[in-house]
């Protein structure tokens, strides 16, 4: 969703998040501001100029409908679309261990990003990372 060199989003990556999160429920536009913000972690909060026009685009393609209370609920076609882009399908859960590890892979990448930045939100985590990393490596020497 990011360009990690340049703290910036991605082309799309907007699109993504909306229809991802429409997916866990129904949503209106400043709903999903502060679901974006929460999904980056507070280093992107869209603008009611890039989600209000974005939610117009995605309801006149059919993939979100607008319901009488204003939240917008994804379609059919809008899930059609997400799966075709997140590589786990509907589930947004891995169904392999190969997917599983890709996944892990993923987010170390990004605890990689966040603490050679300096950024302090990972430095609260820090026991639980070496406790993840601990639990990896007995897994990982305990196959045989």
């Amino acid at each position: 969703m990011f360009d990690r060199h340049h703290a910036r989003p991605i082309r799309g990556g907007l699109r993504f998040a909306i229809l991802s999160s429409l997916r866990e429920h129904p949503m209106n536009g400043a709903e999903l501001m502060d679901r974006v913000d929460k999904m980056t972690l507070g280093w992107w909060r869209p603008s009611p100029g890039s989600i209000y026009p974005l939610l117009e685009s995605l309801e006149k393609e059919g993939l979100t409908k607008r319901e009488p209370d204003g939240r917008y609920q994804i379609t059919d076609d809008g899930r059609a679309e997400i799966e075709s882009i997140w590589p786990w399908g509907g589930s947004r859960q891995p169904k392999t261990a190969d997917e599983m590890v890709d996944l892990i892979n993923m987010y170390s990448s990004y605890f990689e990003d966040l603490a050679s930045s300096g950024d302090d939100r990972i430095k609260a985590q820090k026991e639980r990372i070496k406790s993840l990393a601990e639990r990896l490596n007995s897994i990982a020497d305990s196959i045989k």
